[in-house]
């Protein structure tokens, strides 16, 4: 007789996101601690440290709140109760991974991608990772504009590749930049993130266009490492 399957271990279709384990213990800390509508939670720092979480997955669980309508994130302020969850909200957010999930898998693949982008590309494509740059400059005041001349930028590292599949796994990750990943981007960016992008981007190119792999891989990590840190410490 077949034995029946055993799950693999690493499978966690059927288990909730992190971020929404913690947004379900922030719902249950205001019921027990009886924080009414308009008054403020305690900070980032004390609530990591009651729940016994990271700032990053605290913050992705705040913003999950938020969008379903539970917080409010005032920027120098705090947070605030939106309204008291009874029940706990269970519609929070998309499904998909959670922000630093994303850039967490984009620090691993990304850095390799850009390490061989930096062996093999040709001259056309290091020319269409510049053209992204300079639209990523040219429209750096224009929401839309700049957020798809940056995916084109990582795109056209990926496909200076000559891999499909390796075009197609950053794509992917590119599309799990839902509803959870703007919310966040919207609170936590600053103008010297995004100063610092483009130069982050500038020192990427530059060690593409010289073929150097260990300073292209190490250029792609630094950036991606900074935007973890931006989002996660604020």
């Amino acid at each position: 007789m077949l034995k029946k399957p055993v799950p693999f271990a690493g499978d966690t279709a059927h288990e909730p996101r992190l971020y929404r384990v913690v947004a379900d213990r922030i719902q249950e800390l205001i019921r027990n601690e009886h924080i009414a509508a308009g008054e403020r939670l305690p900070s980032e720092r004390d609530l990591a440290t009651k729940l016994s979480v990271s700032r990053a997955s605290l913050r992705e669980a705040l913003i999950a709140l938020e969008l379903g309508g539970v917080i409010e994130v005032r920027g120098g302020s705090g947070v605030y109760v939106s309204e008291v969850p009874e029940p706990p909200v269970s519609d929070l957010a998309e499904a998909g991974p959670g922000p630093f999930e994303v850039l967490s898998a984009r620090r691993l693949i990304e850095s390799e991608i850009a390490a061989i982008a930096a062996r093999v590309a040709t001259d056309s494509a290091i020319d269409a990772i510049m053209q992204a740059v300079i639209e990523m400059e040219t429209n750096h005041d224009h929401y839309a504009s700049n957020e798809q001349a940056d995916r084109n930028f990582h795109l056209a590292i990926a496909r200076a590749t000559g891999n499909s599949a390796l075009v197609g796994s950053l794509n992917y990750l590119w599309d799990q930049r839902g509803r959870l990943w703007h919310k966040l981007k919207e609170h936590f960016q600053t103008e010297e993130l995004r100063q610092e992008t483009l130069k982050d981007h500038r020192r990427i190119l530059e060690a593409i266009a010289a073929h150097d792999p260990a300073a292209a891989r190490k250029a792609m990590r630094a950036h991606l490492e900074r935007v973890t840190r931006t989002f996660s410490r604020g």
